[in-house]
């Protein structure tokens, strides 16, 4: 059975695309709420790109903000976690393998796309099966994968570290830096200086975990929220709800996505994590320490735990000068509202770790040009035919 879910490649996406639903759910949107103002956070790295390729938020009500919360693995990774890879990858006879936009976050004084161009062998992998493969090939050196990722991504890191074992391999190890989204949205929505009144919920990572998880939005703190998938119609329909359950006062937690999330999510792969991994404290960037919203290697599996296995010194943190990604992250700011954004701060030469990743939230604002003042809106051509893509 496969660990992830996925929707059907069956699935005929056109009625998710179509314009005319789209310009029907603009206007139940507006109707809905008025003027009145709701804030918003999607808390999804895709569905922050999505948001930004449609140009939603330059079409929603005056009153509705889209805030892009820390839904982006790679952005909330904190500074000390790159520097410990950083100092592994100056050990000799060590490969350090990783996902590609982890190459280029700056540490804080160096990024691993640094170091692999002064001659230190690291290498950008698509899966940890990768690593894994590389590191049978090369039973003389040392290969450790830095494992980032949210719920969607750590059962095949998981996955792994159970193939290492079963293969027995002396020199596989597993960096991590993994991160749990539940624990996240907790604290986002307990901070009083964002004030949240719904959230967008991630629809990958709910393919694991499936929609219970969320239940304490509605039950401790009277928000709601929806599931939703990535295509236009999924996000309209996700605000809508929303919307709907915001003006209504009947908070709860549905499921947008039923095509790509079951409600209890997929529990082989929820069972395989738990057999790898455990709970611990995490430090997020951004949010601090927030309890229990990270994953350790457990006991058993300990010899594939590459901070057990070697003791390196790590140079002490230093945040980039100016750089607001903490903010952002927090929904405090839009990522234009930072004094680096488009100037010192660009895709090619990122600052912040949002504007690193293709799933940042300064790189969608960038990429797809979002109002200099965030959220700007234009009630009039905001249904008009000609303000919606055919096709994304």
């Amino acid at each position: 059975m496969s660990m992830t879910s996925a929707p059907s490649s069956s699935i005929d996406f056109s009625a998710f695309r179509n314009p005319t639903l789209v310009r029907e759910l603009i206007v139940h949107i507006h109707k809905m709420a008025g003027e009145r103002p709701i804030t918003l956070m999607e808390f999804c790295g895709t569905h922050t790109v999505s948001i930004g390729r449609y140009g939603f938020r330059s079409m929603m009500p005056s009153g509705i903000r889209l805030l892009s919360g820390p839904g982006c693995p790679v952005c909330v990774t904190v500074n000390h976690d790159i520097d410990h890879a950083i100092a592994l990858a100056r050990m000799e006879n060590v490969t350090i393998t990783t996902f590609g936009d982890m190459m280029r976050v700056p540490g804080s004084s160096a990024s691993l796309a640094a170091l692999k161009a002064q001659g230190h062998d690291i290498r950008m992998v698509y899966s940890p099966l990768d690593a894994l493969e590389l590191a049978q090939a090369h039973p003389d050196r040392e290969l450790v994968f830095l494992g980032v990722g949210f719920e969607t991504t750590t059962p095949t890191i998981a996955a792994c570290i159970l193939e290492a074992a079963e293969r027995d391999l002396k020199n596989f190890s597993v960096l991590c830096a993994h991160k749990l989204t539940p624990p996240a949205i907790r604290a986002i929505a307990a901070d009083p200086a964002t004030a949240i009144d719904g959230f967008i919920l991630p629809g990958h990572v709910s393919t694991i975990t499936g929609v219970e998880p969320y239940r304490f939005l509605s039950d401790d703190f009277g928000l709601p929220g929806v599931v939703t998938g990535f295509e236009p119609v999924d996000i309209l329909e996700g605000i809508a709800e929303l919307v709907r359950m915001i003006t209504s006062g009947t908070p709860h937690i549905a499921n947008a996505y039923r095509r790509g999330v079951e409600r209890a999510g997929n529990a082989v792969a929820r069972a395989v994590v738990d057999r790898v991994f455990e709970p611990v404290d995490a430090t997020w960037r951004g949010l601090g320490v927030i309890p229990q919203s990270g994953l350790k290697i457990r006991p058993d599996f300990a010899r594939f735990d590459a901070a057990l296995r070697f003791q390196v010194a790590v140079e002490p943190t230093v945040e980039p000068k100016g750089c607001r990604c903490g903010d952002v992250l927090r929904g405090r700011i839009f990522p234009n509202a930072c004094p680096l954004f488009g100037k010192a701060c660009t895709p090619e030469h990122a600052i912040g770790p949002c504007m690193v990743s293709s799933e940042g939230s300064c790189a969608a604002y960038y990429r797809y040009r979002e109002p200099a003042h965030a959220p700007t809106h234009h009630h009039t051509p905001c249904c008009s035919p000609s303000s919606l893509p055919d096709r994304p």
